[in-house]
């Protein structure tokens, strides 16, 4: 593990710090737009050279940077310029989904650790993911995160880099919101499995507003569930999302109900933020 770089201490009277989003893709690109409509200074990186522009326009300070297990010369080097000066770095870079993608995720963040430090970055807040949990009937704390044939243990062995008093990890539940409609993950499958489990879902906005909190709050030396209060059944989830745009819904195998429930308890509590879409049947008219 990285040890972690030695921090800066933000002064809530200072200029605000500058910000640097690792990752301007569905989540990442709204963020920094966030981050710039509230007042921080905003580095972000893209993989695609035609939003280096969109970047640019909003504001933000564009790097193009493509993150591989071995990064090339040109992608070390504009990594570590973009780190310099930056005071918090919002790491958004998901694992991939191909062959031996999600094993090489925690090398990818291992490059990031060690620029970090090198860096003397003050904080690191890195976007995980709830995969961490075993797919087990009951809800799932914090703590319940463990290495399974479940759970992503990739994401844990990530996440490891990163824990520690000067960085915060958030676990965000299932992705909703603009662009990403769940009523077309399951339209039109039958047999689906699991119909009766619960759903553990997070919009957008509510990502959004998390991630702003924890920065504002200076909220640091935390791992932190991010994820919507209701958990309706797959079925009855599901059903709705693809009656919403008009597919086919899915239909499921009966008996089968086991799944696990992301509790959120904590951060709600150390944040105090209000939750905009709670309610995620309803949040489906904001997609």
């Amino acid at each position: 593990m990285i040890p972690p770089a030695t921090p800066a201490t933000l002064s809530t009277t200072a200029a605000l710090p500058t910000v640097a989003v690792l990752g301007c893709g569905w989540l990442g690109l709204p963020l920094a737009r966030a981050l710039m409509a509230a007042g921080y200074p905003v580095r972000g990186t893209t993989t695609t050279p035609s939003q280096l522009l969109t970047l640019h326009d909003a504001g933000i300070q564009p790097f193009l940077l493509r993150l591989t297990p071995a990064l090339t010369p040109t992608d070390a080097d504009t990594l570590n310029v973009l780190l310099q000066g930056v005071e918090v770095l919002i790491l958004n870079v998901p694992p991939g989904r191909g062959p031996g993608q999600p094993e090489a995720y925690p090398i990818i963040l291992g490059q990031v650790a060690e620029a970090a430090a090198a860096a003397g970055l003050a904080h690191v807040l890195l976007v995980s993911s709830t995969g961490v949990y075993p797919d087990q009937a009951r809800i799932m704390h914090e703590d319940d995160a463990q290495a399974s044939p479940e759970a992503e243990s990739h994401l844990l062995r990530g996440e490891a880099l990163f824990q520690g008093p000067t960085n915060t990890v958030i676990r965000m539940a299932g992705l909703m919101g603009p662009g990403r409609q769940p009523g077309r993950f399951l339209a039109g499958r039958t047999g689906v499995a699991h119909g009766e489990a619960p759903v553990n879902m997070v919009h957008q906005h509510d990502c959004i507003g998390l991630l702003l909190k924890v920065l504002e709050l200076g909220l640091w030396g935390h791992t932190l569930n991010g994820c919507a209060a209701s958990h309706p059944s797959r079925r009855t989830f599901f059903t709705a999302a693809a009656s919403q745009l008009g597919l086919n819904p899915p239909t499921f195998a009966e008996g089968t109900s086991s799944g696990k429930q992301i509790d959120s308890a904590a951060i709600r509590h150390l944040t105090q933020y209000q939750f905009r879409h709670d309610d995620v049947v309803a949040a489906l008219s904001f997609c």
